[in-house]
């Protein structure tokens, strides 16, 4: 009885670690999607006013709205670009690890394009923005080089892998189209055909019956017998007695 009270605690206590765990997963699984939802968000609104910034204040506020949308929009795609070739190729996980060391200048510079937004000393400001914009060029260029590379290695490798699957379809149509008798090679041994059996002869074939005759009857083979035998012509033996003529009286 204790050995059966023994097993059923430690399965309760094993379910309630396994209820625990998976409430655990659930709950960390559901926070990182809301947190990935608002990061999203948060960043739509933030291009959106960007955008809205360089049309609405022209002069170096606007510029450095422009310079910091630029910024953004390059490093992003490149991020999605390097994180989608990843998943097949893992040769793109060295071009992951320089972009991210070039990830930590591009916030390094969008932190700095930010502060200066409420800068009020617009002269300085001005003299700022061609070091500002030459920083950020250097940024996205790099980016751009390793987005575009990233991008062609897939075409290549999706063109070779093309070209393979296409040659071994070509050798596989033309192995469907083959339905022809390949001709013999000159000197081989062929095999005669096999004869045809010849007709038997007359005689033979007469004397080969394959249906049964019809049976004839004993009458039509032996001579006709009377039913009666006359008395002249019945066997006389020694022990019988003459016969004696009938009266006629």
């Amino acid at each position: 009885m204790g050995t059966v009270l023994t097993v059923v605690t430690l399965l309760f206590l094993l379910f309630l670690v396994l209820g625990v765990y998976a409430t655990v997963k659930v709950v960390g699984a559901a926070k990182r999607g809301v947190d990935r939802t608002i990061d999203q968000a948060r960043r739509t609104v933030e291009d959106t006013t960007l955008r809205a910034k360089t049309l609405a204040q022209p002069g170096p506020a606007g510029e450095l709205a422009q310079l910091r949308l630029k910024l953004r929009t390059s490093m992003r795609a490149t991020q999605d670009a390097l994180g989608a070739a990843a998943a097949d190729d893992e040769s793109i996980k060295e071009s992951i690890g320089l972009f991210e060391r070039l990830s930590v200048h591009g916030h390094e510079l969008d932190a700095e394009l930010k502060r200066l937004e409420s800068e009020p000393d617009r002269a300085k400001l001005t003299q700022r923005l061609p070091e500002l914009r030459e920083r950020m060029d250097r940024i996205t260029s790099s980016a751009d080089s390793l987005r575009w590379a990233a991008r062609d290695r897939a075409r290549r490798f999706a063109e070779d892998d093309l070209d393979t699957l296409s040659a071994q379809i070509d050798v596989e149509a033309g192995a469907l189209r083959h339905w022809t008798t390949e001709p013999t090679a000159p000197g081989a041994a062929q095999t005669p055909p096999r004869p045809w059996p010849e007709a038997p002869p007359a005689e033979a074939a007469s004397s080969q019956q394959t249906w049964p005759e019809t049976p004839r009857s004993r009458a039509a083979e032996e001579p006709t017998r009377p039913a009666i035998t006359p008395p002249g012509q019945r066997p006389t033996y020694p022990w019988q007695k003459k016969p004696r003529p009938e009266s006629t009286t």
